[in-house]
């Protein structure tokens, strides 16, 4: 049959018994202003998920496809691969796989079949400006899943309760969206001016926050840009001691010295390390200190040698050119679609910024930092290092859930990566780290039918990928478009 929408077979859909429940948003100041002949919007519900379910019969076989795998192999062409009950039964050459007489058979010439991504530098808040972040409950998970992430790490939450709870309701099945690994609210020093976060005040106070955290359901850590080395070491040892990982993003701090100390990841690729940054102080976050890449020699001694370092302690790093990309004069601006789904007041907002940097001098000097961010991260995945990936939709905005994911992978296309490893960094790296690579990253027989259909071949143009109209997580196919369509104008909102 036709790869297109169409009515679901066989009566009730599977996906349909957990979505009786529904969240219930907050609707803000709204309704305490409303009038009675123009009554507040009624927010969106989680129940209404069933309408972008486009397949979800048992037995699927997507016929005559290419496969990229997500393990790093070539391409392999006219490929059938077999879903059964949320698994991948069957894959390989079209004419060698038997095909069940029970499987809605999709005709998938033309187009190809990847992994859902697995993103490690996710968040479910979004930049309201002045300081001020508001958590998208509803729109965020929905973006992230229709844009082919069907696995995140939150890698930062400024509402930890709310993020827990979320991924309690998708794995329950009363919301769509990616599984997510939840990182517990930052761990981070007095000195950024955010009142959602909670500033340390020691070693202990990192070491009870850990373990608070880890009781109430987080499963990862991340340190934060002025946390010292004695509350880092703290929290390292803590997050160990309960069989988890930690990642940081990192100022005060050198990689050298979270990598003695044992950290298990670091954020932004090199993008803010400080380990060479002149008269930097002990525990000391130099002003500035992302702009400082623009005069560092990537080839230097030193560099090589702290790359050497990195991978020796095993210390995973992850990817987000994304969000460096929107800092960065000459780089294009956000899609059209992707804006479309913000609020005005932020896509004003968006485009405000990103004007200004086209002429700014900090806009100016990002054009010498990103290709050097970019080069030091082939440098380090050839150097033996783990490059995992995520987007981080934050700055001044334009890193956008349903866009982003399938950006960072073009750009690490960009950055000197084939195709095939570029997804990789962005499936199974991602997944080994996290610990989930026997159940999803990849396409093979055994493991999750997380699958994102591309039109066309990204491999000879990653730019495929932003034709991506089908997602399915654990087998069942969600209309892309559909949900993008519905997300015009709410973050921000909901």
């Amino acid at each position: 049959m036709s790869f297109a929408p169409h009515r679901v077979l066989g009566g009730t859909m599977r996906i349909l018994a957990g979505l009786t429940v529904s969240f219930a948003l907050f609707g803000f100041a709204l309704c305490a202003f409303a009038q009675d002949d123009d009554p507040a919007p009624t927010p969106p519900q989680a129940s209404d998920d069933a309408k972008f379910v486009a397949y979800n019969q048992a037995d699927i076989a997507f016929a005559h496809a290419e496969i990229v795998d997500g393990t790093g192999a070539r391409p392999r062409y006219d490929q059938t691969l077999v879903v059964s009950n949320g698994r991948i039964v069957g894959m390989g050459p079209s004419k060698t796989v038997r095909v069940p007489k029970s499987a809605t058979v999709i005709d998938a010439r033309g187009k190809t079949l990847i992994p859902g991504f697995v993103m490690a530098h996710e968040h479910l808040f979004y930049i309201m400006g002045r300081g001020i972040y508001h958590t998208m409950l509803y729109t965020f998970p929905r973006l992230y899943l229709a844009g082919g992430t069907t696995t995140a790490r939150t890698a930062g939450s400024l509402e930890g309760f709310a993020d827990y709870n979320l991924k309690l309701a998708i794995d329950r099945g009363e919301a769509i969206g990616p599984d997510l690994d939840v990182t517990a609210p930052y761990l981070n020093a007095p000195g950024i001016p955010i009142l959602q976060m909670h500033a340390l005040t020691s070693p202990d106070d990192a070491t009870k926050m850990v373990n608070f955290w880890a009781d109430e359901g987080a499963t990862s850590f991340k340190a934060y840009i002025n946390i010292t080395r004695a509350e880092l070491k703290a929290a390292i040892e803590a997050v160990h001691a309960r069989g988890f990982k930690i990642t940081g993003h990192l100022c005060s701090v050198t990689y050298r010295e979270a990598a003695e100390l044992g950290i298990d990841n670091l954020e932004h690729g090199f993008g803010v390390m400080t380990d060479f940054i002149p008269g930097k102080q002990p525990d000391v976050c130099p002003p500035r200190s992302q702009l400082s890449l623009a005069s560092l020699d990537v080839n230097s001694a030193g560099v090589k040698s702290l790359i050497e370092f990195l991978v020796q302690k095993h210390v995973t790093l992850t990817s987000t050119l994304t969000v460096f990309e929107t800092f960065t004069a000459g780089r294009p601006e956000a899609p059209e679609g992707a804006r479309a789904l913000l609020m005005p007041e932020l896509r004003k907002y968006y485009e405000d910024h990103w004007t200004a940097a086209q002429t700014s001098d900090a806009g100016k000097t990002y054009a010498v930092i990103f290709p050097k961010m970019m080069k030091l991260e082939r440098m380090f995945a050839d150097a033996g290092g783990t490059l995992i990936a995520g987007t981080d939709p934050t700055g001044f905005g334009g890193v956008v859930p349903g866009y982003s994911g399938k950006r960072e992978v073009e750009l690490l296309v960009e950055a000197g990566f084939p195709f095939a490893q570029a997804l990789k960094i962005a499936t199974l790296n991602g997944a080994h780290f996290l610990g989930r690579d026997s159940d999803v990253g990849s396409l093979e027989k055994g493991k999750r039918a997380d699958i994102a259909v591309i039109e066309g071949d990204p491999a000879r143009d990653a730019m495929a990928l932003e034709s991506m109209p089908y997602v399915f997580k654990m087998g069942v196919g969600y209309n892309a478009t559909a949900i993008i369509d519905a997300m015009k104008e709410q973050v921000g909102l909901y």
